[in-house]
């Protein structure tokens, strides 16, 4: 996913330092509800040759917190609180896929399960992600 492509503003001064296009991460699929996108194996390896961990962690967690920035909606922010990653099976070649799903979506919180595949589509890990959500209250009109 490139920074262009983020449901939140970059930061200019940082749009050359993120982490998702340093991880070749692309979105498919953004809407609510249902966001689906791929990163590949190559650049992501840990040291025997297999996808590192911490990358499939981070694939979950960016496309848990494009759903829970849609969840917020336009004037909301969304934050993450808790994540965790069971690693099924390693993968050693090509691009899985990740498809984050609402386990809840609340006023103040919203979680989510993102199930990541391999080529074959064969359930490589499977993330948990909470986030805390914030809605930004319409003013009164009247100054305090």
């Amino acid at each position: 996913m490139s920074s262009s492509s983020s449901p939140i503003g970059v930061v200019a001064d940082y749009r050359h330092e993120q982490l998702v296009d340093k991880l070749g991460i692309e979105i498919l699929d953004r809407v609510p509800g249902f966001v689906r996108g791929t990163m590949p194996v190559a650049g992501n390896r840990q040291p025997v040759g297999i996808m590192h961990g911490g990358a499939n962690a981070a694939f979950a967690e960016t496309l848990g917190s494009i759903a829970a920035f849609l969840h917020a909606g336009p004037d909301g922010q969304a934050v993450g609180l808790d994540l965790s990653c069971t690693h099924h099976r390693w993968v050693g070649s090509g691009v899985v896929t990740g498809v984050a799903r609402p386990l809840h979506e609340g006023h103040a919180s919203a979680s989510y399960e993102i199930v990541i595949t391999d080529d074959r589509g064969r359930r490589t890990c499977t993330a948990r992600l909470t986030c805390a959500i914030s809605r930004r209250r319409p003013r009164s009109g009247s100054a305090c």
